[in-house]
């Protein structure tokens, strides 16, 4: 009989620390509905000690979402503690997830403790936490450069004290496979008690080995493992959920391992979360990457075309990737267009379908056919979007190779029209000098990208903006979609200004507490 492997995903957390990375309530509300339909087990819906929009984000997710178990993170301190059980306490099934570092480099020169001390914090922490609920997970940061004998008394004595998972942390991306397949084997040789507990694996990707480690884990017994969509999180991120499972799902024969994982959600899941962090995905990366299942040589697409098997050691539809694509037009009606949208996963209510199909009909009027990757762009941003202190109510710009680009833009304000007019280096420059003279809110443009949603002339675009606020320091991420690339980064630069408005960040600040493991 197979084995089963849980699958805790910590997109929310530890993916949320990526730089430049920051989303709000309701963003981390929409990607933890679809963490559930895709199947995984646990979701780590954040750090709830970090800032009080961090606690927010958790306790919505926790109360909201239901089919998986939302954990917190907590330090081993009594206030992060009680802290995380306030934020998951009405969750369909909560965790408790407590960390402390094991290594003698953070002992030494982060926490100034002795390994006696932090022997004494972790056995503190879960015996806390366990007042609390029974579900504690306890992880030793930077577990793989610790002391192994120390390690081990750490582990057992956590056990002891209650904790039902145990998580085991390549925190820096140091290990090779091999290595953490023996580091693994020996924890399990070594704890007596380890049979007590879901030893879990937690692996960076500073070597480009998150994955391959956290398979070799595997295979040395571990039943964990923690991973986000896309491999997302700090420095070069962590490893990528969606090629844990693939790899187990496809070769199944050598691992004899499987997960809960609704493998058709994948490509869904990957895109929404690469839409709302606003980090795109790299074309040739593995499963859900543009080229993925592309083939360009001769060769390779005479031998798909005769036999998929030939190139392609998975089926595209396995991950919800399929080559027909939906479309719709400026004569298709409200009842065709909520069934389309019913089949791509959305269940709208009757106030943001009414929205969302108001913004559909003046689309068609400017794009004669919407594809499926159309429709998903302008339903996730109209009901993601933050109320609008400020509405582009219209765009005119002069530009070209002879003139000075000068844009004139209308903005909604409080139900009347403010308009400017600016000049710029460019048409977008202009424009958001124009924007900045209405607002007058001190900011600055971090990054600006552009992503052609489909193929063709009128293809939909959609841009992103990363806005720092002065005032705050804060990296604040717009998005707007449109035919009309000028007016998707009119869009984008409005949207991310009515974030600045309502300091709608997700709670991350600069010098909030973050988490490493």
């Amino acid at each position: 009989m197979d084995e089963r492997v849980y699958i805790f995903d910590t997109t929310l957390r530890d993916g949320e620390q990526s730089p430049g990375v920051s989303l709000n309530v309701n963003e981390k509300v929409e990607i933890a509905r679809q963490l559930t339909r895709l199947g995984v087990d646990i979701i780590e819906a954040g750090f709830p000690v970090a800032s009080p929009g961090d606690f927010a984000a958790v306790k919505v997710t926790a109360a909201e979402v239901k089919g998986a178990t939302v954990a917190a993170l907590a330090r081993t301190e009594k206030e992060d503690i009680d802290r995380a059980w306030e934020a998951v306490r009405d969750a369909e099934s909560p965790r408790i997830h407590t960390f402390i570092a094991t290594s003698d480099i953070h002992l030494r020169h982060k926490l100034r403790l002795s390994r006696e001390e932090v022997l004494e914090a972790a056995v503190a922490a879960v015996k806390h936490a366990c007042r609390y609920l029974s579900d504690v997970e306890f992880s030793a940061e930077d577990a793989f450069r610790s002391d192994h004998d120390y390690l081990c008394r750490v582990i057992e004595a956590v056990i002891e004290a209650g904790a039902t998972t145990v998580n085991i942390p390549d925190t820096v991306g140091y290990a090779t496979p091999q290595e953490f397949h023996d580091f693994v084997k020996g924890i399990f040789q070594q704890v007596p008690n380890i049979d007590r507990a879901v030893l879990s694996v937690h692996c960076h990707n500073d070597l480009g080995l998150a994955v391959t480690n956290s398979l070799a884990a595997i295979q040395a017994g571990a039943r964990q493992v923690e991973c986000t969509i896309n491999g997302i999180g700090e420095r070069a991120g962590n490893a990528a959920l969606e090629e844990i499972v693939m790899a187990l799902y496809a070769r199944h024969s050598f691992y004899g391992k499987k997960t809960a994982i609704r493998t058709e959600e994948i490509y869904r899941t990957s895109k929404l979360v690469s839409k709302l962090t606003g980090m795109k995905i790299q074309p040739n990366k593995a499963i859900v990457g543009q080229n993925a299942f592309a083939h360009e040589s001769g060769i390779h697409q005479d031998g798909v075309l005769k036999e998929r098997l030939t190139y392609e050691i998975m089926n595209p539809a396995l991950i919800g990737r399929s080559l027909n694509t939906i479309v719709l037009g400026k004569h298709s009606g409200r009842h065709a267009f909520r069934d389309t949208l019913a089949s791509l996963g959305y269940e709208l209510a009757k106030e943001e379908m009414n929205r969302v199909f108001q913004r559909f009909k003046i689309l068609t009027d400017r794009k004669q056919e919407l594809t499926d990757k159309d429709l998903r762009a302008i339903v996730e941003e109209e009901i993601l979007r933050v109320p609008e202190v400020y509405r582009l109510a219209y765009l005119h710009i002069s530009s070209g190779t002879t003139v000075v680009p000068t844009a004139t833009i209308g903005l909604e304000k409080e139900g009347r029209q403010v308009e400017e007019a600016a000049c710029g280096d460019g048409p977008v420059d202009a424009i958001y000098r124009a924007i900045d003279k209405i607002t007058g809110f001190p900011c600055t443009l971090v990054s600006y990208a552009i992503d052609a949603l489909t193929a063709g002339k009128d293809a939909l675009g959609e841009v992103t903006a990363k806005v720092r606020s002065n005032s705050t320091a804060t990296v604040y991420t717009g998005r707007g979609v449109s035919p009309d690339i000028l007016e998707a980064s009119a869009r984008a630069y409005i949207n991310a200004i009515n974030r600045i408005i309502h300091g709608d960040n997700g709670g991350k600040s600069p010098d909030r507490p973050r988490a490493s493991l």
